[in-house]
């Protein structure tokens, strides 16, 4: 049985109830995990008060603001871990952005600061919060972080979050076999196409859930339950041997060529 009782997991990401981070957030709470949920702030404070009331009856015994633009910011969120829980289990990375502008029309017109803002938030954040989370994960661990069929191959409009995907599942392997050795597990999961405010970014969003439904093995999308299930998986003892993994969790999509 999937049994995460007494794993301590940071869940960042999560924007409102049709976050994937969500999705992942309510399985592993089912699965009894104890939560410690990251927000990112604003200036008026309504993301804090969102994502607060949304998560709330997840009982997160951490609840945090993270720009991962800001480094000392980061660094107290596992700071206060270490204070608070002593050690980490599972950190669970659902972080990306890149500006509208860049994920329409032609790639060649992504801006230098649109390239750099993209690669720095969606990509190189996942390097810097492994490097925080090593030192409290002496008992093992699980990373898990998500990715997009559009790190490996091209999709309309999908532009410099496709170069960002590429950049992450790269990532995923090099910090695998650098964790390895203390029984830190790193791993992806590709999702389908799923209506979140992050993909209500990207152009022609719509027209591509319409393929999706009709070209899927599965002819459908799938859920954030369906990826938070995944999620779940691979961070339980389930998935003991699996790292360094892309896992597609996309009605089968992946394995079509056209």
């Amino acid at each position: 049985m999937l049994d995460l009782t007494g794993k301590n997991a940071l869940v960042t990401g999560i924007a409102n109830n049709r976050s994937i981070a969500w999705g992942i957030a309510e399985q592993l709470h089912k699965a009894g995990a104890n939560l410690g949920v990251t927000y990112l702030p604003d200036d008026r404070g309504r993301h804090e008060k969102k994502v607060a009331s949304l998560v709330e009856p997840l009982s997160p015994s951490l609840f945090l603001p993270c720009n991962v633009q800001d480094d000392d910011q980061t660094r107290a969120v596992f700071d206060a871990i270490s204070d608070k829980w002593g050690k980490l289990d599972i950190l669970v990375h659902c972080l990306a952005f890149a500006g509208k502008d860049e994920l329409s029309g032609d790639f060649s017109d992504t801006s230098r600061e649109g390239y750099m803002r993209a690669l720095e938030i969606s990509a190189y954040s996942l390097v810097q919060m492994a490097a925080l989370a090593k030192p409290l994960m002496s008992d093992g661990g699980s990373i898990i972080t998500l990715s997009y069929l559009g790190g490996v191959r091209v999709i309309p409009n999908y532009n410099v979050m496709g170069i960002a995907k590429a950049a992450l599942e790269m990532n995923v392997r090099y910090l695998a076999d650098e964790l390895g050795p203390q029984n830190v597990r790193v791993n992806a999961i590709s999702a389908g196409p799923i209506r979140t405010l992050a993909s209500s970014a990207v152009g022609g969003i719509h027209e591509m859930l319409r393929h999706f439904e009709e070209r899927a093995p599965l002819r459908r999308t799938v859920t954030q339950t369906e990826v938070g299930n995944a999620a779940a998986f691979l961070c339980s003892d389930l998935s003991s041997g699996i790292t360094g993994q892309i896992l597609y969790v996309d009605a089968g999509y992946e394995i079509l060529g056209m």
